[in-house]
């Protein structure tokens, strides 16, 4: 047998030593925490350099998008603008008749008025400023299907201008930040009610006054460009002064029933919610009413749609289609409730916001212009 040797002992541990060493130099554990520090730090390096990279190319191409949107909406107004004016001018050279002014002059109180023209009827129209609907008729004639028939037939006895309604303001209804029109709205009031708009909106800054010197009409303009008390004038004056109106709203472009539906609804619906006033059964029967109006087809530019409120503040609409040789005005049915009526009207005449802020400031320079006539003189004067 062979006997272990003195250097056996010795032999062992070293083999064992070897394998230590190296299990330890192929494992790494000397460098592993260096190793680990170094590759999280430059993992976090890329992680922050991706992050900036791809906020840097989201922000240029939100920039790129909107100059983009901005610029072809620019392209699409100016294509539109151009093509209004080639219009007008063919409209011009068709005629044979010079464009209708869209000036302003001022008049012995200081207000501003449009100029008015006659047309080739001899109809006195005033300017509109809209080449597809360029003026509006300073008259119209109105035969209100009321639902108190015998007054309605009583004045219209006693009155032969019972049916007539007189512009008192108009100004284009615009969407989308760069303006692009919808309509072009005028308000009326019947001529033999103006007394009464004069009378309520004078007694308002001067109870004991019949027309209004300048200091007292600026502070009925100022009260009635007043978000929250222009609002308050015009809600207790139709609720109170039994004035006849008309919305004369015609289409610069096609459009339809739904559409325009849409936009009235959602401005009744604006200033009735929040309100108990508007929260009764009622009120929603009234909604469900004025809505199914509407269930109709297109509306194509240039023709009128009235919307009209007699004394009682019941809601009539009309609509002239413009078909055949004779068209007549079709009233597509009434509203009963005038709450609703007179959230429409205050819709285009007071408020923090309205339907169109040019035919607001139109009908208030409209009214400076009534209240600076003694009360009961402007039915019987021209422009």
């Amino acid at each position: 047998m062979l006997r272990p040797t003195a250097l056996g002992p010795l032999l062992r541990p070293s083999s064992r030593c070897q394998q230590c060493f190296r299990r330890s130099l192929f494992s790494g554990k000397g460098s592993s925490r260096v190793s680990q520090d170094f590759d999280l730090n430059k993992l976090e390096s890329r992680r922050r350099d991706y992050e900036r990279h791809r906020t840097v190319f989201l922000a240029a191409g939100a920039t790129a998008g909107i100059i983009s949107f901005v610029y072809t909406a620019w392209k699409l107004k100016k294509a539109l603008d151009q093509q209004g004016e080639k219009q007008k001018e063919k409209i011009s050279v068709k005629c044979d008749a010079p464009p209708i002014p869209t000036e302003t002059f001022k008049t012995e109180a200081g207000g501003k008025r449009k100029i008015v023209v006659h047309d080739e009827q001899g109809r006195v129209i005033v300017p509109t400023g809209n080449s597809v609907v360029p003026a509006f008729p300073r008259t119209i004639d109105v035969a209100l299907p009321s639902a108190q028939e015998e007054n309605h037939i009583a004045a219209s006895v006693s009155d032969k201008h019972g049916s007539e309604y007189t512009l008192v303001g108009l100004g284009a209804r615009t969407v989308t930040f760069i303006g692009i029109q919808v309509y072009v709205v005028g308000f009326y009031v019947a001529t033999q009610d103006i007394a009464k708009l004069q009378r309520y909106l004078v007694k308002k800054i001067n109870s004991s006054a019949t027309t209004l010197i300048p200091a007292e009409k600026d502070a009925l303009r100022k009260a009635l460009e007043d978000a929250a008390e222009g609002e308050e004038t015009w809600d207790a004056l139709l609720r109170e002064s039994g004035c006849r109106s008309v919305f004369r709203i015609t289409p610069v472009r096609d459009t339809d029933f739904h559409h325009l539906r849409d936009g009235f609804v959602r401005s009744i619906a604006a200033r009735s919610q929040h309100n108990k006033a508007y929260s009764d059964e009622a009120f929603g029967v009234a909604m469900k009413d004025f809505k199914a109006l509407f269930n109709r087809g297109s509306v194509p530019k240039k023709q009128e749609l009235l919307l009209c409120r007699d004394e009682n503040g019941v809601l009539s609409v009309m609509f002239n289609s413009g078909r055949g040789g004779d068209p007549k005005r079709e009233v597509m049915g009434t509203v009963e409730d005038e709450r609703l009526s007179r959230l429409l009207w205050l819709n285009y005449l007071a408020g923090s916001k309205v339907a169109s802020e040019p035919a607001r400031d139109s009908i208030i320079e409209g009214v400076m212009e009534f209240v600076e006539r003694p009360v009961g003189t402007v039915a019987t004067q021209v422009v």
